[in-house]
């Protein structure tokens, strides 16, 4: 006997003659303003997120700008620390520490990310506030956008896209800012001296961030973002998630403040249909969860506002569990959270370690393509070329030292002053006694000490080339 559950078609068939549109076109959001309690988060969370953004960049440290992405010399620099290329696997860390993060706080709390911290979101919100300073609340700005074009209508258009425009400008500025020197950037630019790749990217990204705040909008959501799609894999029946009650809020109908609702076989939901006025994506979180949702909690701030005015309990709409909602016990601590937090701390503390540990000057020793020669002493040369790069936020003198074989000599420079974050490359050259030489191939060792404090900072290993040992 087979186990399968029959599967039915319910999607209505197209009117005849007519075929299915597989795309259905985008109907404008007009969200309602709205005050609470994680609206208040949200606000403290985007201007930390602000501050952070356009603050950080505008910071001097050690002489330069505290965060700097020197691509053309290919340092990057992060306050006290000065990165190369040969770094980069601490970034690799970083991102998946990051990783490990988002999948922990999923499991957790749902999308709170999306909806408090995400850039898109938060400079949406803040686009949002542009709307309803120039063009007025929800019900005004449908009224406006119905209204045919004047010279009213005309101003307050041009009010809100030139304050979308200032705002991406802003933004732009300061992302190239962190590619650029902010202050010579921005000297530059007003006259007329930037380069023009500077030109491109601040226009790029000020019409990036009009584009995706101003008209993008819940599309980013839900359409580009890939989060929105792998969070079902990560929540589990003791996810927090924004939901309705539906055992206390049904059956919905409108009622007045002191009717007796429960003789009338209502619930606590009165269908004013504010959930779905304030919410940036425009879904009705009444029907359940849905990928469209992104946590923000609007929803809730707008129904416990509606449940205080009729003198109903809040938490209609809340922050709960699958499970709370089918009225079994949460389980806030789960193998798959716990798993994700050990590998977390895990990740972080090997990423701290290696930012610790991490040497503070590169040394490279590489061999002249010339195998040997003989000086004017009968000593046996080998040339190499040494690069020292200073991680340092300080300058640095470096002694020079070779080991490996006997009577072995360094000539030329064996000091060498390094600034900071910077890189010298200067030539070296050792000689031996020919009877001093075990073999033709013998490895010797380049050591560099800080003058300063003796330390061996780092050595490097190569090759003495000789004449065949007979």
């Amino acid at each position: 006997m087979s186990k399968q559950i029959p599967l039915h078609d319910v999607t209505p068939p197209p009117p005849k003659g007519e075929g299915v549109d597989l795309y259905a076109s985008r109907e404008k959001i007009y969200t309602r303003a709205f005050t609470g309690v994680f609206r208040n988060l949200r606000r403290v969370g985007g201007a930390l997120l602000f501050a952070l953004y356009f603050g950080v960049v505008w910071l001097n440290w050690g002489g330069h700008q505290a965060v700097w992405w020197n691509l053309p010399e290919r340092k990057f620099y992060i306050f006290g620390a000065t990165f190369w290329p040969q770094d980069f696997i601490l970034l690799s860390g970083i991102l998946i520490v990051s990783a490990f993060g988002l999948f922990f706080i999923t499991v957790f709390a749902g999308r709170v990310w999306c909806g408090y911290t995400c850039p898109q979101s938060v400079w949406t919100w803040i686009f949002m506030w542009c709307e309803k300073v120039t063009e007025g609340d929800r019900n005004q700005r449908i009224k406006l956008d119905k209204a045919p074009m004047s010279a009213s209508k005309f101003a307050r258009k041009l009010a809100k896209h030139s304050l979308w425009l200032l705002i991406g400008f802003v933004t732009g500025m300061t992302f190239v800012g962190y590619f650029s020197p902010i202050r010579e950037l921005a000297t530059q630019f007003f006259t007329g001296h930037a380069d023009g790749w500077a030109y491109f990217w601040v226009g790029f990204f000020t019409l990036a961030t009009y584009g995706n705040a101003g008209w993008l909008r819940e599309q980013v959501c839900i359409y580009m973002c890939p989060y929105a799609r792998f969070q079902s894999v990560m929540f589990d029946k003791d996810t927090l998630i924004v939901s309705y009650d539906p055992r206390r809020g049904e059956k919905r109908g409108p009622r007045k403040k002191d009717a007796d609702y429960k003789a009338m076989g209502l619930g606590d939901c009165i269908d004013c249909t504010m959930c779905v006025q304030v919410c940036p994506t425009g879904i009705d979180i009444r029907d359940g969860l849905q990928i469209e949702c992104i946590g923000c909690a609007a929803c809730i701030d707008a129904c416990d506002s509606v449940m205080d005015k009729m003198d109903y309990p809040r938490g209609l709409i809340s922050y709960t569990t699958e499970h709370n909602l089918n009225g079994q016990q949460t389980h806030p601590l789960r193998p798959r959270l716990i798993a994700y937090a050990v590998v977390l701390l895990v990740m972080i503390g090997v990423l701290a370690t290696a930012f610790m540990t991490r040497s503070l000057v590169g040394f490279d020793v590489s061999k002249d393509r010339v195998l040997y020669r003989e000086n004017a002493e009968g000593r046996i040369e080998n040339v190499y070329s040494l690069k020292i790069m200073n991680k340092d936020q300080r300058a640095h003198t470096y002694l020079i030292e070779a080991s490996g074989l006997p009577d072995l000599r360094l000539q030329g420079r064996n000091q060498v002053q390094v600034a900071a974050g910077d890189i010298v490359s200067l030539p070296a050259e050792l000689s031996v006694a020919p009877e001093h030489l075990p073999s033709s191939t013998n490895e010797v060792r380049f050591s560099l000490r800080d003058v300063d404090d003796g330390d061996v900072h780092v050595q490097a290993n190569s090759r003495f080339i000789g004449p065949q040992v007979r």
